[in-house]
């Protein structure tokens, strides 16, 4: 059952990503879809996306949002699933944190190369 949760992930990962770029333009802000997480139950899929560019944040979420039913209803004609979830947006700051990290991590190292 678990393995098949994660081809399923990665099937609605891979679909909903290339639905997005089709879709929807995002005015100044790059979009990317990090991951998808459906319930056990197929009814309900986390998709966690992440944005460059900080002050298109919201709007990007917004767009995202306000599209959410035309995304469903063609995941739903690429996708044969028994459900199709109802997708759930997250936005997903995880790769801004890694790069905050190693931004600290280096000027923790120069000081040290003086």
């Amino acid at each position: 059952m678990k393995h098949r949760l994660l081809r399923v992930n990665e099937l609605l990962k891979r679909e909903l990503s290339s639905i997005i770029t089709r879709e929807i333009s995002f005015d100044g802000a790059l979009v990317t879809l990090n991951q998808v997480d459906v319930t056990p139950d197929l009814k309900h899929a986390h998709a966690y996306v992440s944005i460059f560019g900080k002050e298109n944040q919201e709007a990007a979420m917004a767009k995202l949002e306000e599209h959410r039913v035309i995304l469903q209803s063609a995941l739903a004609k690429a996708v044969t699933l028994k459900y199709t979830p109802q997708l759930v947006f997250h936005l997903d700051d995880s790769i801004e944190r890694g790069a905050r990290v190693f931004e600290i991590l280096q000027q923790i190292e120069a000081p040290k190369e003086q």
